[in-house]
């Protein structure tokens, strides 16, 4: 355990941080998770939609430094050509 003030300051706002990182991971996995879902479901009009909403929610993760842009490029990629395959 820390002794310093400022030292004590800092584990809290790593705590905090690291607590916002990890729901903004979770909520990107679920994004995905749910586009595939949709996928398999077959409705085209609905994977379109959710499709727009995955890409919207990767794009946020890129300007929160959750992903490295070319990570949140080829995980877009990916997702495109799964929607176009159906």
């Amino acid at each position: 355990m820390p002794i310093i003030k400022s030292a004590k300051k800092r584990v809290k706002i790593t705590e905090k941080k690291t607590a916002l990182n990890r729901e903004r991971k979770l909520k990107l996995k679920d994004a995905i998770k749910s586009f595939e879902k949709t996928v398999e479901s077959g409705d085209k009009a609905k994977t379109a939609e959710q499709l727009k909403e995955t890409k919207k929610v990767i794009d946020k993760a890129v300007n929160q430094n959750i992903l490295h842009k070319n990570n949140a490029a080829r995980k877009k990629s990916r997702l495109t050509k799964m929607f176009n395959k159906m």
